[in-house]
C-alpha cells in the first residue's frame, strides 16, 4: 500500500545483493482486492524484478476464483483453521483436498499452515501437500536465534 515500496524493494535487493528469486511476498486478500487492478500492475512490476507472490490465508476470506484467477501468484498458504482439524473434521481434509487440487491444476504451490503434530503433516502428506510451516518446526524466532537454527539444519542452498 506504501507509494514507494517498488523502489524501496529495488533499491534494498541491488543493495543487499539478495537473490530476488529466492523471495515470496505474502499477501492478504484485503491487500489485493481493494484494488484489484492496481495490485495486478504493482504485482506485475515487482515480479520484473525477480520476485514471486503467495496468498495468505487463502480460503478463509472473501475469495472470488475469478481474483485467483487474475492475480499472478505463484504458491497459495492454506490457513491453519483447515489444518488444525485435520483427522477431526472431515470437512476440513474436503477443503485442504479441493485447494491441493485447485492449485496443482493452476501450477500453484502450496504451504498449509498451523502444523502442530506430525499426525497433522503426515494427513497433509498423503492428500499430496509437500509445503508446511508451524510450530512442529519452530516457533517464530528472532534473527540471531533463527540463523543458528537454519546453520543446523541441513537444508537445501
Amino acid at each position: 500500500r506504501e507509494r514507494d515500496f517498488e523502489t524501496e524493494l529495488a533499491d534494498t535487493l541491488r543493495r543487499t545483493g539478495c537473490d530476488p528469486r529466492r523471495l515470496k511476498l505474502e499477501l492478504t486478500e484485503s491487500s489485493v482486492l481493494e484494488n484489484i487492478e492496481e495490485a495486478v500492475n504493482r504485482m506485475d512490476r515487482l515480479r520484473a524484478h525477480g520476485l514471486g507472490f503467495s496468498l495468505d490465508d487463502f480460503g478463509t476470506g472473501y475469495s472470488s476464483l475469478s481474483y485467483l484467477k487474475r492475480l499472478p501468484l505463484d504458491q497459495v498458504k492454506i490457513d491453519r483453521a483447515f489444518v488444525h482439524h485435520l483427522g477431526t473434521d472431515p470437512r476440513d481434509e474436503a477443503i485442504v483436498s479441493a485447494i491441493l487440487g485447485l492449485a496443482q491444476a493452476m501450477q500453484l504451490g502450496v504451504i498449509a499452515e498451523g502444523i502442530e503434530t506430525i499426525d497433522q503433516r503426515d494427513r497433509l502428506v498423503r492428500l499430496g501437500c509437500r509445503g508446511f510451516q508451524g510450530y512442529l518446526y519452530s516457533k517464530p524466532l528472532p534473527l540471531a536465534e533463527f540463523a543458528t537454527f537454519v546453520s543446523q539444519q541441513h537444508l537445501p542452498r
